[in-house]
């Protein structure tokens, strides 16, 4: 089937957002120190910079599900499910190794942080297998897990290490403090984003529909889950380990109600983000301009832009200590430390212009780089960056 560009524009658009938290995650001043979604602490401007970002993940894991409904739709056999098969340890390696060594730059690898490309390649491993079912069933197993993975936050923190490590790489965030020199941070478990990647894959069968019925179709889903966002967040009973309420002004009771929990994603989370994402990407279905255009360069090369702006975040972190003063001497070091120096960094102002510039740089690249892949589909591993 045609190349629906309507998923390239949103996954660009979420790629150039996501850079924006990293920058602010490395470069901005009080990030080390202070929660951008504490509301005791925080600012609305900080608060907002870091919830739009928000979108970014469910938006990657989704639409890895439908890319690859889309992709097993050209040839539904065992050589295309092992594709996604191969893709998944690809993805899970590369998270291991040069992304890990982006986020960190330690060649002795003390730190191992485990994010969203863990998450995308545990679920790719997992839906090879479930692929195999009707659409039907993929469905209902995502949106049990989507509704129904908030339960398990009942649980209790097991206290065998080995347990707790198990449970915490399928469904809980957790951190473990492995030795003096070694950290491990489960950031994105798999089954919790999982549900969200199967739910993409079933939506992938509406995206073979013709453009005119699946816009008004996928408007209708996005502004569903909108209103159950709203109704279950206003009914404060379930959805989301973390109840909202009244603040010092309305502003700040705004920002309480959207404060959706990331980490697991929680079913508020999850409904306020894929609905907003599939909103705009049924307002940008066949539409094609000048933004729409340059948006797709992004995100025809997701994995490629995700690995090289990682790199430039954390360059940038290092000039910016160097131009302030800083050396080689007063980089700190060890598990879970980025390598910034103590009052080092910049205001919310200099992280928007320095989003901006990076996103800017990269634009020839991923252009370069999108031509590149597409005039040589007999080099194999170029399918997997």
């Amino acid at each position: 089937m045609k190349r629906v560009t309507a998923i390239d524009v949103t996954r660009g658009l979420v790629m150039v957002i996501m850079a924006l938290d990293h920058v602010r995650d490395l470069l901005h001043l009080p990030a080390m120190s202070q929660n951008p979604t504490d509301l005791t602490t925080t600012t609305p401007a900080i608060f907002m910079t870091r919830w739009v970002t928000h979108l970014c993940a469910p938006t990657f894991v989704f639409l890895s599900g439908t890319s690859a409904y889309l992709s097993l739709r050209k040839r539904n056999d065992a050589a295309a499910r092992q594709f996604l098969r191969k893709r998944g340890l690809v993805l899970l390696l590369l998270e291991l190794t040069v992304i890990n060594f982006a986020f960190w730059f330690d060649i002795h690898f003390h730190s191992l942080m485990l994010q969203v490309i863990y998450a995308i390649g545990g679920g790719l491993l997992i839906l090879s297998f479930v692929a195999k079912l009707p659409v039907k069933w993929v469905a209902i197993i995502g949106f049990v897990i989507v509704f129904g993975h908030n339960i398990l936050q009942i649980v209790p923190t097991f206290t065998d290490p080995t347990a707790r490590l198990a449970w915490a790489l399928i469904f809980r965030t957790d951190f473990f403090s492995i030795s003096p020199s070694f950290a491990l941070l489960v950031g994105y478990p798999i089954i919790p984003w999982l549900g969200i990647m199967l739910v993409g894959f079933a939506c992938g069968s509406l995206m073979e529909r013709p453009a005119e019925e699946r816009k008004p179709l996928l408007l209708r889903i996005g502004l569903g889950a909108l209103v159950l966002f709203v109704l279950l967040r206003f009914l404060n009973l379930y959805g989301d380990p973390a109840p909202w309420s009244s603040q010092k002004d309305a502003l700040f009771t705004f920002l309480s109600f959207m404060n959706v929990t990331k980490y697991p994603p929680s079913l508020l989370y999850t409904l306020v983000t894929i609905g907003l994402m599939l909103t705009f990407l049924s307002t940008t279905d066949g539409i094609t301009n000048g933004f729409t255009r340059w948006l797709t360069v992004y995100g025809k090369v997701p994995m490629f832009y995700y690995i090289l702006h990682w790199y430039l975040v954390h360059i940038s972190m290092l000039v910016m200590s160097f131009l302030q003063g800083y050396t080689w001497a007063d980089i700190p070091s060890g598990p879970l430390n980025f390598g910034r120096p103590d009052g080092a960094g910049i205001s919310l102002g200099g992280v928007y212009a320095v989003w901006i510039g990076l996103v800017l740089l990269l634009y020839p690249a991923c252009k370069w780089y999108g031509r590149y892949k597409a005039d040589h589909p007999e080099i194999g591993w170029l399918r997997y960056v």
